[in-house]
This record gives C-alpha cells, sequence and structure tokens, in this order.
C-alpha cells in the first residue's frame, strides 16, 4: 500500500487547518450558541471578550490530530481508487477513473475517517466553545484546562463512548459529503486541464476551492446536528438522537437553523481546500 498518499494528507491537513481554524471557531460557535446576532457579531464579541487568541482554541490539538484524520481521508481515498482502477496518483491524469470510482472512494474515505475524527471533533468543539477569557486572578477558571484534561473529564463523566457523541451524526456528514468533495475537484480539474495533462496550479487552487464550498454547502445541517449534539452531555441530555435533535432544532428555531454557519464554512472552505488541494498535489508529484 502506497504510504505517500497518507503523509501529503497529513502535511496538507495540518495547513489547511491552520488556515481555517479561525472560521471554524465562529461557526462552531454560531451552530451551538444563541447569544449571536451573527457572523459580525460573533467575531467582536469573541476579540473584545477573549482577545485574537479566543478564535483559535482548540486548535493546539487538530494541528497533531486532525492531520492524522486528513491523512487517512487522503491515503484511504487514493488507495481504494488504486484498487478500483489499478491506476497510481501520477498516472490518473492520462487514466483518469470514473466520476462513479471516485465518489466510492470518495465515500470510503469519509466513512473510514469519521473513525478517527469523532473523539477529536468532539474534544475541539467542546474547548471552542468555552468562551471563558484567559485565566486572570480571582476569575473562575474554563472547565477544560486543555484538549487532555478534556478528553480525560468526558471519559471520567460520560464513560469512553462519550468520546463519540455525535458519531452517527458525523458518519452521514462526511460519508456522501466526501463522494461529493473528490467528485467535484476531479470535474472541475478535467473541464480545464487538456487530457492527459496534470492540472495547473490555478486549476487546482480553484477546484479545490470550489469543491470544499459544494460539500460544505451539502453537510451543513448535519454539520449543526452534529455540532449540538456533541455538546449535549449526559448532566443535559436533551436529544434522543439524531432525527430528535433535527426535529427539536426544527421545532425551536425553524429550517434556517440546519443552514446556520453556512456563510462562515464557504468562507473558510474556498482558502482552507484550495491550499489542502495544492499542497497535496504538489507533494505527491514531488516524490514521484
Amino acid at each position: 500500500m502506497p504510504v505517500e498518499e497518507f503523509v501529503a494528507g497529513w502535511i496538507s491537513g495540518a495547513l489547511g487547518l491552520v488556515l481555517g481554524h479561525p472560521f471554524d471557531t465562529v461557526k462552531v460557535r454560531l451552530q451551538t450558541q444563541t447569544t449571536y446576532r451573527g457572523i459580525i457579531d460573533c467575531m467582536v464579541k469573541t476579540y473584545r471578550h477573549e482577545s485574537l487568541l479566543g478564535f483559535f482554541k482548540g486548535m493546539s490539538f487538530p494541528i497533531a490530530s486532525i492531520a492524522v484524520v486528513n491523512s487517512v481521508l487522503f491515503g484511504v481515498y487514493s488507495n481504494t481508487l488504486l484498487a478500483l482502477t489499478a491506476t497510481s496518483h501520477q498516472e490518473r491524469w492520462a487514466q483518469p477513473p470514473s466520476y462513479t470510482q471516485v465518489f466510492i472512494a470518495g465515500c470510503t474515505g469519509g466513512f473510514v475517517q469519521v473513525y478517527c475524527l469523532a473523539p477529536f471533533d468532539l474534544i475541539k468543539v467542546r474547548l471552542q466553545n468555552q468562551t471563558e477569557p484567559r485565566a486572570r486572578p480571582g476569575s473562575p477558571p474554563p472547565r477544560y484546562r486543555g484538549p487532555v484534561h478534556c478528553a480525560a473529564s468526558i471519559c471520567q463523566e460520560e464513560g469512553p463512548r462519550g468520546l463519540f457523541r455525535g458519531a452517527w451524526a458525523l458518519t452521514l456528514r462526511d460519508t456522501p459529503t466526501l463522494g461529493i468533495y473528490f467528485v467535484t475537484y476531479e470535474w472541475l480539474c478535467r473541464q480545464s486541464t487538456p487530457d492527459g495533462q496534470n492540472p495547473s496550479s490555478a486549476t487546482v487552487l480553484v477546484a479545490g476551492g470550489f469543491a470544499g464550498i459544494t460539500s460544505w454547502a451539502v453537510a451543513t445541517p448535519l454539520d449543526v446536528i452534529k455540532s449540538r449534539m456533541q455538546m449535549a452531555g449526559p448532566k443535559h441530555r436533551v436529544y434522543r438522537g439524531v432525527l430528535d435533535c433535527m426535529a427539536r432544532s426544527a421545532r425551536q428555531e425553524g429550517l434556517g437553523v440546519f443552514f446556520r454557519g453556512l456563510t462562515i464554512n464557504s468562507a473558510r472552505a474556498f482558502p482552507v481546500n484550495a491550499v489542502t488541494f495544492l499542497s497535496y498535489e504538489y507533494l505527491l508529484r514531488w516524490w514521484g
């Protein structure tokens, strides 16, 4: 099994994460809290109350962990495509796979990565929702002191299964969405590239960016449900499952709740996925 795809996925995932984390923090807060009137209000309140560092809460853990998840996604995707077509990554532009094969490989990568992503994403969301400013004399400390303490607290209070809270919604979000993600990228690259040639840097950037926007447009409703279920621990459990969470959210806040965070998701998705795909493609070309 080629390992270059896993390494390239790791590095490209880390680069994309650093670029997109402040947007992700705003997105998570908009989806799980009702104290903000919109994106600008959330950004202003976060900056005033927590300084610039508030936008980077929960990032240190994903730098090490989410990069691994991205490695699994791209590695499984590329190796599944290799198994389906017997064509290596370096050869795939000369002998392009069918879009059905790309979709199957993307769905497979999305399904497998969920089992790596679920605990890391849960911890990230819990840390991002801590709105306390940095510790000051006399001020109450935040509930979680960091990612390790957060993980330990969840295991102690909710059991090891607590780390996988929201995993079913995450599976429903990522499995089809990542199939669409890779199909969109492949289609846009092929439309802008002569047959048999590698896509240019500009093509990869644009295709990667629009693939990110397309996938998040599809994923946002279940992303809202996933984030809400992750924040609902056993002491304040309000949802019995994915369908119950969807029904309660729609009944209390209207259908618009399922698109909360879509604008910030789209703004984040273009640069993050453009950089992710560009670094991934060029790392593999360099090693090839």
